[in-house]
């Protein structure tokens, strides 16, 4: 994988525009919404998500959790990807992805907003929106992580989100620590994903971490994050 910006994300837990804007000057094309853990309410999701497409980014939203209504949502506003926490075994990933892909192949509800240009649509549009649109369901559980050779398989998985810290820890070692455990789970991850021909996604926060997930393959690494940035930033302006 090359290394340049077109593979490597920023993440935002706020609708902080201004970074989305000076992240794309400097030549970032994927932003990560966190949904999950941040403050977006769905004015401001709506409206960070309308900049970023505007900007012609790929808008990446890490739901709120794994259900229908927060998936359809992201998705009906026009979010390019989701990325869905707290995924358990096939099973669950079975029942929670179906919600990001349209029937024959899902059970996600039309919504005529931005993605349909609030009108009607073709009868092709349901097939485009669900060749289009990402489905990352996360393995960041030991039960996803058991069963992450058949969650790829599911027609609804375009691919995966590693959530690191989670899974060290559902997995009974503590924090992550980048330990040789926990890069033998990532290992099996790339392998999986290798297997079935579908991309997986890492946060690389260390060169270390970066540099591993360049070489197991992954397809995107999210590399910086709003609070770290700021932090960064006010620490260095700190220094005599």
């Amino acid at each position: 994988m090359a290394d340049t910006l077109d593979n490597l994300a920023v993440w935002l837990s706020t609708p902080h525009q201004a970074m989305i804007e000076i992240a794309h000057d400097i030549g970032y094309r994927h932003i990560v919404l966190d949904v999950e853990h941040g403050l977006f309410d769905l004015e401001a999701l709506d409206r960070i998500l309308a900049l970023g497409k505007a900007l012609g980014m790929t808008m990446h939203a890490k739901v709120l959790g794994p259900e229908a209504i927060p998936i359809q949502q992201a998705l009906d506003m026009g979010a390019d990807s989701v990325i869905i926490p707290h995924i358990g075994d096939v099973e669950h990933a079975r029942r929670v992805t179906a919600s990001a892909k349209y029937p024959t192949l899902g059970t996600r509800s039309f919504s005529g907003t931005r993605p349909a240009r609030y009108g009607g649509v073709k009868p092709e549009y349901y097939d485009n929106e669900n060749a289009k649109t990402r489905c990352y369901p996360m393995i960041e559980s030991a039960a996803a992580l058991k069963d992450v050779e058949a969650i790829l398989a599911l027609p609804t998985v375009d691919g995966l989100f590693v959530g690191p810290s989670d899974l060290s820890l559902d997995s009974g070692r503590g924090a992550y620590r980048n330990t040789d455990a926990d890069k033998a789970d990532l290992r099996k991850i790339a392998q999986a994903a290798e297997k079935a021909g579908k991309p997986w996604i890492m946060p690389a926060w260390s060169r270390a971490e970066r540099a591993f997930a360049k070489e197991l393959g992954a397809s995107l690494m999210v590399v910086a994050d709003e609070y770290g940035s700021i932090w960064t930033g006010l620490e260095d302006a700190a220094k005599p």
